[in-house]
């Protein structure tokens, strides 16, 4: 059994990841601003971890096995949590996203196209940190979601008070109505509905992975601690936005209607005319064995054509 403090936790897969440490056996802390409580049985701080005096409040003289943070976007909010758990946990996992790679957002390293990209990319011991950007600002903060997460990872690679991960999440799919971004269902209605799909005149492969894999993958990475650094989480197989489309075809008998548009124009969700698939061997060779997106996207993809069709309680 393992001391395990979850900051966020209360929706899809963060919720998930709390239900297996919890059927796993671990002392488990969920720290949220109060939008969802965890199930009996599982300690709840109710603050909010931009608060760094009430954070510490809160915290006590707990201390803990890992921390698994689902919530961190900035570099301000890294260092309030490296200052709030520096000598109360060993080990800090944050889940970050396929988006640091985003070529759109940084100068990158390029890669061949097709090649899927591997962690050294985004190295975050060398990532510079600007603390005085407007990391408050909601607008500028959603604008810049990739190079708050780059400059999170830095902070809390080079801080040194604990072991860290971070799990570069590919986009995730699954669960019906509880997958809130509501990409999937973006295609199942539209599709359904004959209504125009925008993308690429050669839209780019991208990956997914199902919200349980990456819960798993999680669980996996917060309670192995042979290991430091990113690592991407990703299903097996590359499919761009034209192979998605084909899936929802299968399950509705009805043909997507395509509008193309030029490269740099606004597409629909998962057309990509730049190249930032990524590469999951460096999981693989730590131990971790992926699903391929073939096997469960159709399940997906029926799921949202389930919730689409539900009335709305």
């Amino acid at each position: 059994m393992q001391r395990v403090c979850v900051i966020g936790g209360s929706r899809y897969f963060g919720k998930l990841l709390v239900e297996r440490l919890q059927a796993a056996g671990h002392q488990i802390t969920v720290i949220n601003r109060g939008s969802s409580r965890p199930t009996t049985g599982i300690e709840h701080l109710l603050v909010d971890r931009d608060d760094e005096a009430a954070l510490v409040a809160a915290l006590g003289s707990r201390t803990f096995d890992v921390v698994v943070d689902q919530v961190c976007y900035t570099p301000v909010q890294a260092v309030i949590a490296a200052r709030a758990f520096a000598g109360r946990t060993r080990r800090y996992v944050m889940t970050s996203t396929i988006e640091v790679y985003d070529p759109a957002t940084a100068a990158l390293p390029t890669t061949p196209t097709g090649t899927p990209v591997p962690e050294e990319i985004v190295d975050p011991a060398t990532w510079l940190v600007a603390m005085d950007l407007p990391w408050h600002d909601e607008a500028y903060l959603e604008d810049h979601y990739a190079e708050g997460k780059r400059q999170a990872e830095a902070v809390l690679t080079r801080d040194g008070s604990f072991a860290f991960a971070s799990v570069r999440s590919a986009h995730v799919l699954g669960g019906g109505r509880q997958e809130f971004t509501g990409r999937l269902a973006y295609y199942t209605k539209r599709i359904a509905q004959g209504d125009e799909i925008a993308v690429h005149a050669k839209p780019l492969s991208t990956v997914f992975i199902h919200h349980e894999e990456l819960a798993d993958l999680l669980l996996w990475a917060a309670t192995r601690t042979g290991f430091t650094g990113p690592v991407n989480a990703c299903s097996d197989g590359l499919l761009d936005v034209r192979d998605l489309a084909a899936i929802v075809t299968e399950q509705t008998g009805r043909e997507p209607v395509y509008r193309t548009v030029a490269a740099g124009e606004t597409a629909s969700p998962f057309s990509f005319d730049r190249h930032y698939a990524m590469s999951n061997t460096r999981a693989k060779q730590l131990g971790f064995a992926f699903s391929r997106t073939a096997d469960w996207l159709p399940g997906a993809v029926a799921e949202a054509l389930t919730a689409s069709a539900a009335p709305t309680v």
